[in-house]
């Protein structure tokens, strides 16, 4: 599953610390290392704006990213407490003309929502609410480059994903032509957004899946941690961290043509997200004892310790053994397979959503993680980590993975651009 860590960047914005809360993840990973930034209304950076304009907004409600820059917001953006993941299929007839057309309005929308302003047509539904960090990050399944007859500049990044052992794959709720993550500390502000960005596709593309997911609350821990899954495990802990000297290297495509861009030069800035639903399977969780489930893990459950001891961030001893003389950390605990030194030093940045779709009618709850990660290139990312995985992680008897999508995320859109110009327009 792989999901994500607590990194304690200082953060200047007023009271930015304590909006993320327990974000977790890249909860405060980040900041102007993704080359999004942060803005306060209060500060002059958002719509500034209570009920009718004239009182000052919560923390919370006045956290802005920034719509334009390097990268996309939503990808180094603190974690937020909302999220809506859906993909969308161009309709009949529809090729680059109307796929432009559709970029320029869903990045219109995207910019005025994210900055606490009002789209057009707007439904009213997050009127009395500010930017609540509220990111829209746009990409491209690999169908879409055949639908607008661009195949010939489609990356080999995207080429389709091995299947995997614990693969349970619904092709209704995979992939797409296009991919929109919604992240937002108000679930209204998503909704709203959800929605206005579904309205503006009418005519030229239509949903095929969605999907909703959510993390914890803003300030609802006494201070930033990392959060919890809903397995009850510390999540994310070995993250990588903006303060590495090769983060960008290794979750952003480099320009000039160079390295995982593959001369795809569109991509310089961008990522490959690959998106998967991994159902937990937790009434079978929750029956192991402690010890066990620390054991599947390779870490304790109170504090995300290594077993091998000291804190959270504590780096793993996969060389300690105990006194049965067996390591510590049990050959198969997913936090040594999942390692990067255990795979050649492979990492994505991970960024989910835990979801809980009610119970099914044999009683089971239908739940688990909207797992998304990041990377430069998923064959150098994800696909090496997840085969190591599939081949003998304690974990796979308790997961699922019951949808799957891989996706090119162009870089940001400069000022007077659109996301997705530089491949439509070129």
């Amino acid at each position: 599953m792989n999901p994500v860590n607590d990194d304690t960047l200082d953060i200047s914005r007023r009271k930015l610390l304590g909006t993320v809360g327990a974000a977790g993840a890249t909860g405060l990973l980040i900041g102007a290392a993704g080359g999004v930034g942060f803005a306060s209304s209060e500060d002059g950076g958002g719509s500034g704006a209570g009920v009718g304009g004239s009182q000052a907004l919560a923390s919370v409600g006045a956290t802005e990213a920034m719509f334009h820059g390097k990268h996309q917001a939503g990808i180094t953006t603190p974690l937020q407490s909302r999220g809506h993941l859906v993909a969308f299929d161009l309709v009949p007839g529809a090729g680059r003309k109307e796929a432009a057309a559709l970029l320029r309005r869903w990045s219109a929308t995207a910019k005025a929502l994210m900055a606490g302003k009002p789209a057009t047509g707007d439904t009213g539904v997050a009127l009395d609410a500010g930017p609540s960090s509220l990111t829209v990050t746009f990409g491209f399944g690999r169908t879409f480059f055949d639908r607008t007859g661009l195949a010939a500049r489609r990356p080999e990044q995207l080429d389709p994903l091995p299947a995997f052992s614990s693969d349970a794959l619904d092709p209704k709720r995979s992939e797409g032509d296009l991919w929109v993550q919604i992240g937002a500390d108000d679930a209204l502000v998503a909704f709203h957004a959800l929605r206005a960005l579904q309205k503006d596709a009418d005519g030229a593309a239509r949903v095929r899946w969605q999907m909703n997911g959510f993390n914890r609350s803003a300030g609802a821990t006494a201070r930033p941690m990392t959060a919890r899954n809903l397995m009850g495990q510390v999540d994310g802990t070995n993250n990588p961290k903006p303060a590495d000297a090769d983060f960008d290297r290794r979750i952003f495509v480099p320009g000039g043509g160079q390295g995982a861009s593959g001369g795809q030069e569109w991509m310089a800035g961008g990522s490959y997200a690959v998106v998967r639903r991994i159902r937990m399977l937790l009434d079978d969780w929750e029956k192991l004892p402690l010890d066990r489930q620390e054991k599947v893990i390779g870490r304790r459950k109170s504090d995300g310790a290594p077993l091998t001891g000291g804190s959270e961030t504590t780096p793993l001893d996969l060389n300690k053994f105990g006194p049965d003389g067996k390591t510590v950390i049990p050959d198969n605990a997913h936090a040594r397979i999942s390692a990067p030194e255990q795979n050649g030093g492979a990492a994505m940045l991970r960024r989910p959503f835990s979801f809980h779709d009610g119970i099914g009618a044999d009683g089971t709850p239908d739940a688990g993680l909207l797992f998304v990660c990041w990377q430069a290139d998923p064959l150098r990312g994800f696909v090496p980590v997840q085969r190591k995985l599939d081949r003998g992680d304690a974990l796979s008897p308790f997961v699922r993975h019951e949808a799957s999508g891989l996706f090119a995320v162009p870089g940001g859109a400069a000022e007077g651009e659109y996301v997705g110009q530089r491949l439509l327009e070129a």
